[in-house]
């Protein structure tokens, strides 16, 4: 059972299913509390759309192994499974059906807002999960940015389109009262969602360098491979400094505010301040630092911890906006 977990990448779908219930009961939330209006999607349904994308991610997982046998055995060999532990034909299996149930349940709780269209998203995705481990993976710069738009739109933005619809259908004229106010909403979503964006597309490059010898032999058209690992470390550290820029307009534009954006700004500063100073910026500056002294494959594979442990943190920012809220 234990060689199953591994495939599916079960320690990250954790991560993943936590991030999207911090997103919904830290953030969302309380901000639509905060502005008079109850959540419209059901507990249930928002349960059901955590499975859903668990299983989409968990389906892309399996065919990434599945398509990557041969190169995996030259980057890490003590960790591929499909072709050893697994068979082939049980790994297509297993996408098969997870992705099915992934895209039942899509269209269960697309029914159940009254928006059936939104299931396209579920179909949409695993058909581009595919093609990235297929093909799109051996493109250059085409696989990253994949990765990154999914990371982004699968896991925080669905629950905001999932929450939207139905908020519009019974909530339209008090929203259309509230203009720019419930406006805040969206862009908080949409700033997390750049983070996620931002720093899968560093981490992916990071860990192409990390792979750059099985890349290199099986003709597979990384940034590493194709411009060399002197761009790619250059590539990443413009991301990483984009990402600390971002960081520092986005508090002094929305947080380090009084008037603005009136109560929506109510107690952001300091503890704001505090976290993304040490918490995010520092450790996008200690990233970079660590890329431009990586040489070997064990540096980089340090560098790609740490950007994932950037990652986290960013998320959990989503606590402090629940703190500041609340109290």
């Amino acid at each position: 059972m234990l060689k199953y977990f591994r495939l599916i990448r079960f320690q990250n779908l954790l991560i993943i299913a936590a991030t999207q219930y911090l997103l919904r009961y830290a953030l969302l939330i309380p901000m639509l509390e905060n502005m008079g209006f109850e959540p419209q999607f059901s507990h249930l349904n928002f349960s059901f759309l955590v499975i859903a994308t668990l299983l989409l991610v968990a389906g892309g997982y399996v065919i990434n192994d599945y398509f990557d046998m041969k190169i995996d055995s030259l980057n890490r060999p003590e960790e591929v499974l499909v072709g050893k532990q697994i068979n082939r034909r049980t790994a297509i299996l297993i996408h098969i059906i997870v992705n099915a149930i992934a895209i039942i349940l899509g269209l269960i709780i697309s029914l159940e807002i009254g928006h059936w269209k939104l299931v396209n998203i579920f179909i949409l995705v695993s058909v581009l999960l595919w093609f990235y481990s297929a093909s799109f993976k051996h493109r250059y710069l085409i696989g990253n940015l994949i990765v990154a738009l999914l990371t982004s739109t699968v896991t925080l933005l669905l629950p905001v389109m999932y929450e939207l619809p139905p908020l519009y259908t019974n909530y339209s004229e008090d929203l259309m009262m509230l203009g720019m106010n419930f406006d805040i909403l969206l862009y908080w979503s949409g700033a997390f969602a750049l983070f996620a964006f931002l720093t899968t597309l560093a981490r992916e490059i990071i860990k192409d360098a990390e792979d750059f010898e099985g890349d290199h032999a099986y003709g597979r058209r990384t940034i590493p491979v194709v411009l060399g690992i002197g761009a790619a470390r250059t590539t990443v550290n413009i991301i990483n400094l984009l990402v600390v820029a971002l960081l520092a307009v986005g508090y002094f534009m929305f947080l380090h505010c009084t008037e603005r954006f009136g109560e929506a700004c109510l107690k952001y500063n300091y503890p704001s301040l505090i976290y993304i100073v040490v918490f995010l910026i520092v450790p996008h500056l200690f990233l970079s630092y660590k890329v431009l002294k990586a040489n070997t494959k064990a540096q980089w594979h340090s560098a790609a911890t740490i950007s994932k442990i950037s990652m986290l943190f960013g998320i959990l920012y989503t606590l402090v906006v629940y703190f500041l809220i609340s109290n």
